[in-house]
């Protein structure tokens, strides 16, 4: 019978977003059931899984290096993820022609294959006896905040993206598996779910809205019901990735009355309607900005926060400024810009008007200086105010935290800085600690972050 000791040691890599992150927490619960063991370096593993992403160029290049990085230092490689659904210029699989030494390649959200090549070069150790693996799965996250994935794949078409190519069409999860692992983690002691898919606002599409039980109750399986479902937790909600359809509008007083945060990730990508029609994307800037009146009208504290993408081929300089305007009328809370740049699959490629590299940069670094201020602006109205905050971490004499209006790693922080007496500093290391939500007056805001002091 393994020990723990003599188990077998997988090293793990994991790059891209948030989806491809809770496919990394799948493969890692999957192989701590089977008795393996995880490897925090290279030289400790018996081979190397490294669960790519492949969306954009800069994403492709940083996958690569990776597996180069892996196979260099540890031999062993078996690549998952997005990336391993892309294929080179000559139809044949993009990893093998750069790296044709590795084990095995799968594409994206692919448990049972990734779980085949892990067996077929590091054989299941057996240990019947021992249950390895905690009810909540094994997360990569902070044991205080954790990523719900809540369907997989995209019904969208839109011209600049090749997800559905790689991870198909949309495919929701029953709304009682879901609220089980909701469960299972906050008995794990998470205080933040983050709700995340391709299109969050579409859950439930593909099912029809199908009846499933939650706690044996019916339910049906569609956004409204999911989010009151998830507000009775107890703990905070998030929504990302929510497509500005008709039907949000009812999650909006479940923020209004402190159900779920009062926060939306709404990828808007652009304003002008001939772009938006180019883009294939749904919606127009008018029907938007009477939306987010709206939202704002129901839940004052609604923090809305958006991508764009600037120098989309055929983008003239009237459309550009119309993207603009629209930033002002609308004044959004958070805000990111990507220059557009060809990804390798995508039919916008093909589109006609392609401007030049430095008009895309140089329209992007316009965007964010007509952003920045709006943020700033935004931010400021936090001064004063006593917020709830969720201490991320501790570090150099002060704790670093977020407020609802912050996602990890993608919006600010809030840092709250330890009183000057020895005494006071005592007693703030003592009331404040990783994972615990406490209440701070805001006396700073910059464009992108809060300080603060406990109250």
């Amino acid at each position: 019978m393994s020990s723990v000791a003599n188990a077998p040691r997988v090293g793990f890599v994991s790059l891209g977003c948030p989806k491809a992150l809770v496919d990394s927490e799948q493969i890692v619960t999957q192989l701590r059931a089977e008795g393996y063991e995880t490897a925090s370096h290279y030289a400790g593993a018996d081979l190397v899984i490294v669960n790519t992403c492949g969306f954009i160029d800069a994403a492709v290049r940083e996958s690569l290096d990776a597996i180069g990085e892996a196979l260099a230092e540890n031999g062993k490689v078996i690549v998952t993820g997005c990336l391993g659904a892309r294929k080179d210029a000559s139809g044949a699989d993009l990893v093998a022609s750069v790296h044709p030494s590795v084990l095995a390649i799968t594409g994206p959200h692919d448990l049972p294959a990734v779980m085949q090549a892990v067996h077929t070069h590091l054989p299941k150790p057996h240990d019947p006896f021992v249950d390895l693996v905690p009810e909540q799965g094994v997360r990569l996250t902070p044991a205080h905040y954790a990523y719900l994935k809540i369907s997989e794949g995209c019904n969208h078409r839109c011209s600049f993206c090749i997800i559905p190519s790689m991870r198909g069409d949309l495919v929701s999860r029953p709304i009682g598996e879901v609220m089980r692992e909701a469960e299972s983690l906050v008995k794990a002691g998470v205080k933040e779910i983050l709700v995340i898919s391709q299109d969050t606002s579409a859950y439930g599409v593909d099912l029809k809205y199908r009846t499933d039980f939650v706690a044996g109750r019916p339910v049906r399986t569609r956004l409204t019901e999911l989010a009151r479902e998830l507000g009775e937790l107890g703990v905070w909600i998030r929504m990302h990735y929510v497509y500005p359809y008709p039907h949000v509008d009812e999650i909006l007083p479940l923020m209004a009355e402190g159900k779920i945060l009062p926060y939306l990730d709404v990828p808007f990508q652009h304003a002008h309607p001939e772009v938006l029609k180019r883009m294939r994307r749904p919606a127009s800037a008018q029907k938007n900005l009477e939306r987010i009146r709206a939202w704002r009208a129901v839940c004052p504290e609604l923090t809305i926060r958006s991508t764009f993408i600037a120098g989309f081929p055929g983008e003239t300089e009237e459309q550009f400024e119309y993207l603009l305007d629209f930033l002002r009328e609308a004044e959004l809370d958070r805000v990111g810009c990507f220059a557009y740049s060809d990804v390798e699959g995508a039919s916008a490629n093909a589109l006609e008007g392609a401007l030049p590299a430095a008009v895309r940069d140089e329209r992007r670094a316009r965007f964010m200086a007509v952003q920045e201020p709006i943020s700033a602006k935004r931010l400021k109205r936090q001064v004063g105010r006593i917020l709830p905050v969720l201490v991320d971490r501790l570090e150099s004499g002060q704790a670093i935290a977020r407020s609802m209006a912050d996602a990890p790693e993608i919006d600010g922080m809030v840092y709250i800085d330890a009183p000057g007496s020895v005494s006071q500093r005592m007693r703030f290391r003592q009331n404040i600690g990783v994972g615990q939500i406490v209440n701070v007056r805001v006396h700073t805001a910059d464009g992108h972050d809060l300080r603060a002091a406990l109250t």
